[in-house]
């Protein structure tokens, strides 16, 4: 079958930059779903996306779809003709359905049935007629939040269209999608190519736009090249460029032909906190700053415009003219903010709701500050920084430079405190109570602010859950979830000897008298754990390895962990599955007994020398575990448990549990719990699986 590569081009008026790149990986990822139902095979899709265009290079598309056998059955073959052999009316009327006589029909078994059947040969649709309705379909599946129309048409998209091209080979696909004429024209720069571009084949659409139409077509490669001019911009200054992921994606979706140039601005401003600085010249102007060899900002950026200037110092001008209002005003709002302390506006917090049925954000900062100082107490901390910090923990969001920049919460708050003069922790604290802000982010550094950020998202997942918003399905407002894990992270990576149970205890008490804080405690200490086990796959920590500890869970995340790596390494042992298949049988033997308790072992009722082994065995390893278990030393202790692999064998393969003599078959059974209390002091390692 001939195969040619098919050339789709939406052009449009500029597209939502944030919106572009997961548009056009939407657009690649729905065409090639449909293309694969269509069956239609391909040897890949490229695609292209700049602020103007959205395009799919489909690689040696099939010409048309293969031709396929299908098969009808009719009536069976004893309904379908009479005793003397004459064909019924329904095998008549299956026959005349199918446009042969009852003569050119086959038999064949389905199932057990031998029937009457036809084979007939569907030819392919030819590749031609399908795409435009599967270009239709996938545009129609795009994740467009909210469609636009324009001029009298129906046709709805992100933004008008105004050409459109559907290339196979060298044949243009005749359609009208979104109300556009399909043709083979495209369009280069909006200045330097505004004419159109005739395409004479897929394979030259990336080359004619980058030769003549002064376009990178390739989001990904005009990506780089940003990166390439802005990290050269830099070190031609003697600097180096910040170059944040999130920011050059954006500006990539802005330009089609990027060109980075270096401005100034009144070095004055560098009084001004820089991450102020940074987000007014992000926020509003796209730039990208600048920073000397110790990490400190200098009083340049680097912008990129989207084109060739003849007179590249007047586009600077002009980006120095308009970056200056900007960072003057971030400069008025600290001026203005130092005026008053953090602590005058506290009852301000009062004005604020954090959530109707929870109060203002003042009750929210009572409760988190009792919480904290528990939390303090239990890790013998400083209660008085802790509570400070918690007092003032909030008030920077009523201050002018966090209304105008949201996301300066906590980083202006720590610079305010120490305007103000308070404690250096406690102004850590107010950023780093924030802290993790998202997956792999880095953690609060001093004790104080690790309180704080405990504290913080403790008392929301307990005052949601006592008005009964919980996280459900997919569905997670006030980021729970994300709370959480930073609940567990912090505890486990920074060491802290902290009892989740009494720290839910205390952060639940004031809700108790909500309408829905039944079981309150054990719902938010549930819904906490559970996360460890995204956590700990995430890191690759098998499932049934989460279960065997959970199974015996310990409300101290951090001796959780311990127990964690102590099974994940006890599976790599070679005792390990003879063991674990051993506590399972155990486990049923117990379970099975009518008795829960089967009392003191009793010495002299061993009578098997494989029974008397184990308890020797058993009686030494208790000696040499019992110290490695008090110092949360689980490694060590389940690799000791491992060498009771022996006796363990020998007793199931020697000894006889259930014999008919009560007070031996009781004391062998006491035996064996023994032995499994022994492991459950780390996990139920009768729930490992596959070891």
């Amino acid at each position: 079958m001939p195969k040619k590569d098919l050339l789709i081009e939406i052009g449009t008026e500029e597209l939502p930059p944030k919106a572009l790149l997961p548009l056009s990986e939407a657009f690649r990822d729905e065409f090639a779903s449909l293309l694969a139902k269509a069956g239609l095979e391909h040897a890949g899709i490229t695609p292209f996306a700049t602020p103007r265009r959205l395009a799919l290079l489909v690689q040696q598309l099939d010409s048309a779809q293969a031709d396929r056998t299908v098969e009808k059955y009719g009536p069976a073959v004893q309904a379908a003709f009479g005793a003397d052999g004459t064909p019924t009316k329904a095998a008549e009327g299956f026959a005349r359905g199918c446009g042969v006589s009852v003569a050119d029909l086959q038999q064949k078994q389905d199932g057990k049935v031998l029937k009457l059947a036809f084979s007939s040969v569907q030819k392919g649709e030819p590749t031609t007629a399908l795409v435009p309705d599967l270009l239709r379909s996938a545009l129609a599946a795009l994740p467009i939040p909210k469609r636009m129309r324009w001029g009298s048409t129906r046709d709805e998209f992100v933004r008008p269209v105004h050409w459109v091209v559907l290339l196979f080979g060298s044949e243009v696909i005749p359609a009208t999608i979104l109300g556009v004429e399909t043709g083979a024209a495209t369009r280069g720069h909006r200045f330097h190519h505004p004419g159109t571009l005739h395409l004479n084949a897929p394979e030259f659409y990336e080359r004619l736009l980058r030769g003549q139409g002064k376009v990178i077509a390739s989001f990904a490669e005009r990506r780089e090249e940003i990166r390439r001019q802005v990290d050269a911009e830099g070190k031609k200054h003697t600097a180096r460029a910040v170059i944040e992921e999130a920011l050059l994606d954006e500006v990539t979706s802005l330009v089609e032909w990027p060109v980075a140039l270096t401005g100034n601005f009144d070095p004055a401003f560098l009084d001004v906190p820089q991450e102020a600085l940074i987000s007014a010249m992000k926020g509003h102007q796209k730039c990208f700053h600048l920073v000397d060899a110790a990490g400190s900002m200098l009083p340049r950026f680097i912008t990129i415009s989207n084109l060739v200037s003849r007179d590249p110092a007047q586009v600077i001008a002009g980006n120095e003219k308009v970056i200056r209002p900007r960072l003057a005003d971030a400069a008025f709002f600290f001026a203005q903010d130092k005026k008053q302390t953090l602590a005058a506006r506290i009852a301000k917090l009062k004005t604020v709701v954090f959530q109707q049925e929870l109060g203002t954000v003042y009750e929210k900062s009572r409760h988190v500050a009792a919480l904290a100082q528990h939390i303090a107490s239990v890790l013998q901390a400083d209660t008085a920084l802790v509570a400070r910090a918690a007092e003032l923990g909030k008030c920077d969001l009523m201050t002018s430079m966090v209304y105008e920049f949201a996301e300066l919460q906590g980083i202006m708050g720590y610079y305010y405190a120490l305007h103000d003069g308070e404690p250096h922790d406690v102004a850590l604290a107010l950023n780093e109570q924030y802290l993790p802000r998202f997956a792999g982010d880095a953690l609060p550094g001093s004790r104080t602010g690790m309180i704080l950020a405990l504290a913080e998202r403790l008392d929301t997942i307990a005052g949601l859950f006592a008005i009964g918003q919980p996280p459900t399905g997919s569905k997670d407002p006030f980021a729970l979830r994300r709370a959480a894990l930073g609940v567990l992270r912090i505890v486990i990576e920074k060491q802290l000897p902290l009892d989740l149970a009494t720290a839910v205890a205390a952060a639940t008490a004031p809700y108790a008298a909500l309408p829905k804080a039944g079981q309150l405690q054990t719902q938010v200490l549930d819904f906490v754990f559970e996360r460890l086990r995204a956590l700990y796959a995430d890191q690759g920590v098998r499932s049934d390895v989460f279960i065997a500890v959970d199974a015996v869970r310990t409300t101290s995340p951090l001796l959780f962990d311990a127990r964690i790596r102590a099974v994940n390494h006890f599976v790599t042992l070679p005792a390990a599955q003879a063991l674990a298949a051993a506590n399972k049988r155990v486990s049923n033997l117990l379970q099975k007994s009518a008795s829960a308790s089967f009392g003191a072992l009793k010495p002299e009722l061993l009578q098997d020398p494989a029974e008397r082994a184990l308890d020797a065995a058993l009686a030494d390893l208790l000696a040499v575990v019992g110290p490695l278990l008090a110092s949360h030393r689980y490694t060590e202790a389940l690799a000791a448990m491992a060498g009771l692999q022996p006796q363990v064998d020998a007793f199931f393969d020697q000894v006889m549990v259930n014999v008919e003599d009560a007070a031996l078959r009781q004391n062998r059974l006491a035996l064996l719990q023994r032995l499994r209390e022994l492991f459950l002091q780390v996990a139920d390692i009768s729930l490992l699986q596959n070891v």
